[in-house]
């Protein structure tokens, strides 16, 4: 019996949709399993061809020196041995390694230390106060970072050299901090700007003063960034090779990378065996420090791309 008004039109019914089969259901799980796969492929092949430069540079510091320039291909340390570390090392009739060693640890310190400190108030107040001349400022960082540092060598050099302060690690220090500051600065800014001002309020309505206030809550925030460009930091100090070369002439001033450049002679042969092995050497401090800022470095790197 219907039980639709007298007169009115029939209501048409939609109709419902087929069933899902069960082939259905299985074929997109495939997909994305497949799609997976792929890409998991593809990422393994990127990691070799990144990682493969690094693997030979040690399988060859591990190689005697006839093997090395022989005419057969040797993937892997069939014959290993330490003679190339001993000549990198101790040899005499090269600048020796642990004063360079040295040298790039005190610069590199310094350069961070200072880095960290200058940028993490100077973006402070760029972020946290209204003055005048903040548009200035932050328009002069990005102009300082379009200069490229080789313009500046023979400027830098002559007045390094008035000030008398050749071969010494404070020159070459200060030197990296006005290459490293702007970036740091204008990284670190964004940072800052990505904390809202309300947290530091709301704990000072609850009783905090403002410095406890920032050091409680915006400080442990900002700690991800500070990580993020202390690696950026670090890394332009240690691998920095020009204005060491111009400032630290003496050979017990030399840096590491300036170190390197002593395996490679005009009138000799290059020890292939000796330069992969003081490669390696110079990588290790490099590696250690990532192991132990990969965890904050990464949360660093991703708080820096969504916030601005």
């Amino acid at each position: 019996m219907s039980l639709a008004p007298a007169g009115a039109a029939p209501t048409a019914v939609a109709p419902s949709p087929p069933p899902r089969t069960a082939a259905v259901v299985r074929r997109r799980p495939a997909r994305r399993t497949a799609a997976s796969v792929g890409w998991g492929v593809v990422a393994a092949l990127l990691a070799a061809a990144f990682a493969f430069p690094v693997y030979w540079m040690v399988n060859t510091s591990l190689l005697p020196t006839n093997l090395i320039s022989g005419p057969e291909l040797h993937l892997w340390p069939d014959q290993l041995t330490l003679r190339n570390y001993d000549t990198a090392i101790f040899r005499q009739e090269r600048s020796p390694f642990l004063p360079a060693l040295g040298n790039s640890l005190q610069v590199t310190f310094l350069v961070l230390v200072a880095s960290m400190v200058l940028a993490f108030f100077a973006s402070l107040a760029v972020t946290r106060f209204r003055f005048r001349g903040r548009k200035a400022f932050v328009l002069s960082i990005l102009v300082i970072q379009m200069v490229p540092g080789e313009a500046m060598m023979i400027s830098v050099f002559q007045l390094v050299d008035s000030w008398r302060l050749l071969n010494t690690v404070i020159a070459l220090g200060v030197v990296y901090l006005a290459g490293v500051l702007p970036f740091t600065i204008w990284t670190l800014r964004g940072f800052v700007n990505g904390v809202p001002v309300e947290l530091e309020e709301a704990a000072m309505i609850d009783g905090c003063s403002r410095p406890r206030a920032f050091w409680k809550v915006t400080f442990p925030l900002l700690a991800p960034g500070l990580v993020a460009t202390g690696v950026f930091a670090f890394l332009q100090a240690w691998n920095e090779f020009m204005m060491a070369l111009i400032i630290m002439t003496r050979p017990e001033s030399m840096t590491l990378p300036v170190w390197l450049r002593t395996f490679q002679q005009a009138t000799k042969s290059t020890d292939w065996g000796a330069l992969m092995a003081g490669s390696v050497l110079v990588a290790v401090p490099v590696v250690v420090f990532f192991l132990i800022v990969q965890g904050r470095m990464t949360g660093g790197l991703v708080s820096g791309a969504v916030k601005g």
